[in-house]
């Protein structure tokens, strides 16, 4: 039997005055709002500046770019089904409202936790590579002050933000992505029109299927999942989106076909600047350097001269810091559907007179706060541990998530047939399925690589994957039982 879309829906009118609201402010945010949420999530300048060398000293080389264009054509397949979930459950708690509906509410559980592993992990990890990087700007103008102080302070920041009306924090990351994705275009386009580098303009030398399969494509098409991440984050928003059926579904397309197009188009410059066949020994070079973002700012640098490489790392911390405050809201708002259908402590559904989720946006910063108080107690260093670690466990557990989504949307459609949409509704979530286990099994066989860690420390970390799950759905299964106590008294 289906679950109804009333078990999901959160934009009831607020209660009487004298209650706490659990209300989010609805129609508050359209689909460019949403857009640039979702874009906030990616940190396109971060994940140039930091996953393109990477992708192309240790995968593919100049075939970096197809693997954009490759895992771009996977998440929009799997967006089909995606999409035809959210007009039928409305919730801003997106994946593990799905699961539930096919699967029942311990399986949804499990899929809450799991994806609160995967965007509180993300943001860790962010929270370190934006300390590093702010740290490191602050002392080329002989300022020393420590990463961890950095990102302690910007957590007290986000947290106010997240407290306040969700309209400012659109026109913050509308402000700060607008900047990023300017200077990475004014790049693109100064080497298109200048008709590339020292080895002019080559598509095959980056699209054909050769170049793909070239080095180690599997490694490239793993920094291409960490750079799509979140964009299923428009979803989360359905609450407070305008028209929601229709917001959501272009939101959703728009979004993948922006990042999937924007990424592969500047790594493709990228490689054309420096040429196909040196593009990988710059690569290698830039990491080598201790500073893999020199293989994006030398290029800035020698083109439009030193204001651009300050510029572009004042971006870099501003792009991290919106991929901060994104991540943070959208954890708020999974927390937030927890607590109203009774998986949480009712106190968390809570929201203030902005009707921002303001105790879970507590929740979440604490959570930041011990996730990375560890790195910074025992010295660890920020990017080689906190960022990498916590990204790679964020995309194997991100993944795990896709593909029980994808099953979910197969399961819930067989019983609640739609005459006409096969395609939505089997054939797309089925291949989703398909392909994203294959993508998963390249990140999970290639985990130390991506984390530069040892096999044991690549155990410890994927193995919280299926810990948080079953975690979940423990939890769940306690409450099912206190619930169905409660019920026997009242009727005893």
């Amino acid at each position: 039997m289906s679950i109804s879309n009333s078990e999901f829906r959160t934009t009831e009118a607020a209660p009487p005055a004298k209650e706490h609201s659990t209300a989010l402010r609805t129609g508050s945010i359209g689909v460019m709002g949403i857009l640039f949420f979702v874009l906030s999530a990616q940190a396109p300048l971060t994940g140039i500046a930091g996953a393109s060398p990477l992708a192309a000293a240790l995968g593919n080389g100049a075939g970096a770019p197809g693997a954009y264009l490759i895992v771009g054509v996977v998440i929009v397949i799997f967006a089909v089904g995606f999409v035809a979930m959210s007009r039928k459950i409305q919730a801003n708690g997106a994946f593990y409202a799905y699961v539930t509906a096919a699967f029942g509410r311990k399986a949804g559980a499990g899929a809450a936790w799991l994806a609160l592993l995967a965007y509180s992990t993300v943001q860790a990890a962010m929270y370190g590579l934006y300390g590093a990087a702010f740290s490191g700007l602050l002392a080329s103008i002989g300022l020393s002050i420590p990463w961890w102080l950095l990102a302690l302070v910007t957590m007290a920041g986000v947290q106010v933000l997240g407290s306040l009306n969700i309209e400012l924090g659109a026109r913050v990351l509308a402000l700060l992505v607008g900047l990023e994705v300017a200077v990475l275009l004014l790049f693109g386009f100064t080497v298109l029109f200048r008709g590339g580098g020292p080895e002019g303009l080559s598509i095959a030398a980056s699209f054909s299927p050769e170049a793909i399969a070239s080095g180690a494509p599997g490694v490239a098409i793993m920094f291409a999942v960490a750079s799509m991440f979140g964009f299923e984050s428009t979803a989360i928003y359905s609450a407070e989106a305008k028209d929601a059926h229709r917001t959501v579904a272009r939101a959703t397309y728009l979004s993948v076909g922006v990042i999937a197009v924007f990424f592969s188009f500047i790594s493709w410059m990228l490689v054309s600047y420096y040429g196909p066949a040196q593009v990988m020994g710059a690569a290698g070079a830039a990491l080598e350097s201790g500073d893999a973002t020199t293989f994006v700012l030398a290029p800035m640098v020698e083109l439009f001269g030193p204001w651009a490489g300050i510029t572009t790392g004042i971006l870099l911390v501003t792009s991290l810091l919106a991929g901060i405050i994104a991540f943070h809201n959208g954890i708020n708002r999974y927390l937030h559907s927890l607590a109203l259908r009774g998986s949480l402590p009712a106190i968390v559904a809570r929201t203030n007179r902005h009707r921002a989720p303001a105790v879970a946006a507590w929740i979440q910063t604490l959570t930041a706060v011990v996730l990375v108080a560890p790195f910074a107690l025992l010295a660890l260093d920020p990017v080689l541990t906190l960022f990498s670690w916590f990204s790679g466990l964020a995309v194997a557990a991100l993944l795990v998530l896709y593909i029980l989504c994808s099953a979910a949307v197969v399961g819930f459609f067989r019983r609640d047939r739609v005459a006409g949409q096969l395609w939505q509704t089997l054939l797309a979530p089925a291949l989703a399925a398909l392909l994203l286990a294959w993508v998963l099994s390249l990140v999970t066989s290639n985990f130390t690589a991506l984390i530069g860690g040892s096999i044991e420390t690549a155990i410890a970390l994927l193995s919280a994957v299926p810990v948080m799950f079953a975690a979940g759905v423990l939890v769940e299964s306690r409450i099912e039982r206190r619930q169905r106590a409660n019920n026997l008294g009242h009727i005893v």
